[in-house]
C-alpha cells in the first residue's frame, strides 16, 4: 500500500503509516458484510425449478428490509459476533475472503476504527431457487478520532448477497469508493478511471487537485494492486513523490485475467492529506 510523508514532507515510521492504512484497504472490502440479511420466513423463499422473479426495493418483504437495519446497527456499535451470525460457516466473497479472515478483519478494524456509522439501502432483491438475492448500496462514515489517526472516512459500496437458510453464502463487491482524509484543509480529489476495462487493455487513472495549487508543495502516489484477501491485512509501503502539477496523471494497464483492481491514489499538501481508493473491474 503506501508509506506517505506526513505535512511539511517529514516521512513517518512506517508502522504509523501501516496503521492508517491498514484501517483503510480493511475497509473496502469488508463493508460489503453489513448488507446481510437474517433468516426469512418460508413463504418468502421460492422452491427449486421455480422462476426466478426480480423485485425493487418497493416490494420488498418488510423482514428483509428491517434486517438490513439490524446489521447496520450492529456494525456501527462495532458487534463483530452480532454481524458474523449472519454468515454461513462456507461463506465466500468475491476477493477470497472466508468466514474466518473476515471476523478477524472486522475485528482488527473496529479496534482501529471504532466510530464508524453504517447504512444500508435495498435498490432490488430476487427469488433464485432456495436463495435470495440482494444488490445493495452501502455507505461508510467516521469522524476523526484519536484511534482513527484523527482521519475522516467516507465510502459507498455497491454489491450482490446470496442468502440461504439465512445466512449470507456468497458475497461480490459490484462498485466502491473509499476516502480518507486528515489535517485543517485536506485537497478535494476528484477522480477519473474507468469502471469496467477489457483484459489487456490500458485506461487512464487521474487523481485531480480540485483547489488551485499556488505555490503549494504537493506529494502523491498511485498504485495498483489485485483485490486478493492479503492486502487487507498487509500493508504495501510506497513513497511519495514531489508532483508537478495539480493532481496524479498515470496510464495503468488491466491484467491478463479477469477479476478486479484496486487503484488508489494518496494527495497530500501542507494542510491536509486525501487517500482515495476505486475498484475496477476487469472483464473479458
Amino acid at each position: 500500500m503506501f508509506n506517505f510523508t506526513t505535512l511539511l514532507l517529514r516521512r513517518p515510521p512506517q508502522s504509523s503509516a501501516s496503521h492508517w492504512l491498514m484501517i483503510f484497504f480493511l475497509t473496502i472490502g469488508l463493508a460489503g458484510g453489513w448488507k446481510q440479511a437474517q433468516a426469512m420466513t418460508p413463504r418468502y423463499l421460492v422452491q427449486a425449478g421455480e422462476p426466478v422473479q426480480k423485485n425493487t426495493s418497493q416490494n420488498a418483504p418488510a423482514e428483509l428490509q428491517n434486517l438490513f437495519t439490524q446489521i447496520d446497527t450492529a456494525a456501527s456499535q462495532g458487534n463483530v459476533k452480532g454481524v458474523m451470525q449472519f454468515y454461513s460457516p462456507n461463506f465466500t466473497q468475491g476477493d477470497g475472503l472466508t468466514r474466518p479472515t473476515l471476523e478477524q478483519g472486522l475485528t482488527s478494524l473496529w479496534k482501529r476504527y471504532p466510530q464508524l456509522k453504517y447504512s444500508t439501502q435495498l435498490q432490488s432483491w430476487q427469488s433464485e431457487g432456495n436463495a435470495i438475492i440482494a444488490h445493495t448500496v452501502t455507505t461508510i462514515t467516521g469522524l476523526p478520532s484519536a484511534n482513527s489517526g484523527n482521519l475522516t472516512f467516507n465510502s459507498k459500496i455497491t454489491s450482490r448477497q446470496r442468502i440461504v437458510d439465512g445466512k449470507i453464502l456468497r458475497e461480490d463487491i459490484e462498485s466502491e469508493r473509499t476516502e480518507l482524509s486528515s489535517g485543517s484543509k485536506p485537497p478535494h480529489v476528484e477522480i477519473k478511471l474507468p469502471q469496467q476495462v477489457k483484459v489487456g487493455q490500458s485506461f487512464d487513472f487521474d487523481a485531480i487537485v480540485k483547489e488551485p495549487v499556488g505555490d503549494d508543495l504537493i506529494l502523491g502516489s498511485a498504485l495498483q494492486e489485485p483485490t486478493q484477501p492479503d492486502k487487507y491485512l498487509n500493508p504495501t509501503l510506497v513513497d511519495l513523490e514531489l508532483l508537478t502539477s495539480g493532481g496524479l496523471f498515470k496510464v495503468g494497464r488491466a491484467p491478463a485475467t479477469p477479476g478486479s483492481q484496486w487503484l488508489s491514489a494518496v494527495i497530500l499538501r501542507r494542510d491536509g492529506m486525501t487517500m482515495v481508493t476505486q475498484r475496477i473491474q476487469v472483464v473479458r
